[in-house]
C-alpha cells in the first residue's frame, strides 16, 4: 500500500494515467504481475486495475440506484451479454454484505439513487464497487481531497480496511502529508516527474512532517511549498 506525494506538476497524476491507460508513455514499459501492459488500452486493464476518482461523481452512475452501480461494477470485464436488466437475488447478497462491510447503512437503501447520497456515501460506495471484483491494483487518486476532514477520516479508515482484508496492492495519491504517512507501509515522494524519495517499513512509522519536509529539502535542493 503505497502513499505517493508530492507538489503540484510533480508527476502524480501522470503517474496514475499511465498506469491507468490514459497516457501512453513515450519510453520504458508498465509491467503488471512482469507482463507488460503498456500497450493495452483503458478497458482491457480495466479488468484488473480499478481506480477511485477525487470527485465523487466520477464513480458511480448519478441516475442508477446503488444495486444498480454495484452491478455494473460487478460484471465489469465480462461479455456484453452478461449485462441483464435484472440483478438477481445471489447478487444482490453479493452487494448488500459489501455495503455491510462499509458500516454506513446503505444496505438499507439499496433502492436509492446515487444522486441522494452524500459524498462521502458516494465515495464509499466507489471504493466498494472498485473492490467488488478483486483489482490487480487499486488506484486512489486523491479520493479524499474534496470531503471534509471527518468525512474524509471515514473514507481512509474504510479504505485501509478493504485494502488489508482483500491483500490487496494500492496506490494512493494524497497532497496530505499526515495522511501519507499514517496510511500505506511504503511511502513515495514526487518531484519533477522523479522519485525523489522512497521509504518503507519501520523508517516510514516513524516519520513525521517535518522529518519529510526536511529530506525533500535534501533530495531535490529546493524548498517545499506546502500548505
Amino acid at each position: 500500500f503505497i502513499s505517493v506525494i508530492g507538489g503540484n506538476g510533480a508527476g502524480k497524476s501522470t503517474l496514475m494515467n499511465s498506469i491507468a491507460g490514459v497516457l501512453s508513455i513515450d519510453e520504458g514499459d508498465i509491467l503488471l504481475e512482469g507482463q507488460s501492459i503498456k500497450k493495452a488500452s483503458v478497458d482491457e486493464r480495466s479488468k484488473d486495475i480499478s481506480r477511485v476518482f477525487q470527485d465523487p461523481r466520477m464513480g458511480t452512475a448519478t441516475n442508477l440506484s446503488i444495486e444498480e452501480n454495484m452491478a455494473i461494477a460487478y460484471r465489469r470485464g465480462k461479455k456484453r451479454s452478461f449485462f441483464k436488466k435484472s440483478i438477481t437475488e445471489s447478487e444482490r447478497q453479493v452487494f448488500k454484505e459489501a455495503l455491510v462491510d462499509l458500516g454506513l447503512g446503505l444496505e438499507n437503501r439499496m433502492k436509492t439513487d446515487a444522486n441522494f447520497l452524500s459524498g462521502g456515501q458516494r465515495q464509499a460506495l466507489t471504493l466498494a464497487m472498485a473492490t467488488l471484483v478483486r483489482p490487480k491494483i487499486l488506484l486512489l487518486d486523491e479520493h479524499t481531497a474534496a470531503l471534509d476532514p471527518k468525512t474524509a477520516a471515514k473514507v481512509l479508515e474504510i479504505s485501509d480496511r478493504i485494502i488489508a482484508e482483500n491483500n490487496l496492492t494500492a496506490l494512493m495519491v494524497t497532497h496530505n502529508m499526515k495522511d501519507a504517512i499514517a496510511h500505506g507501509n511504503r511511502l513515495i515522494m514526487m518531484n519533477n516527474g522523479q522519485i525523489i524519495l522512497d521509504i518503507r517499513g519501520e523508517e516510514k512509522k516513524k516519520l513525521t512532517v517535518d522529518d519529510l519536509l526536511r529530506q525533500f529539502s535534501v533530495a531535490s535542493g529546493s524548498e517545499f511549498s506546502s500548505d
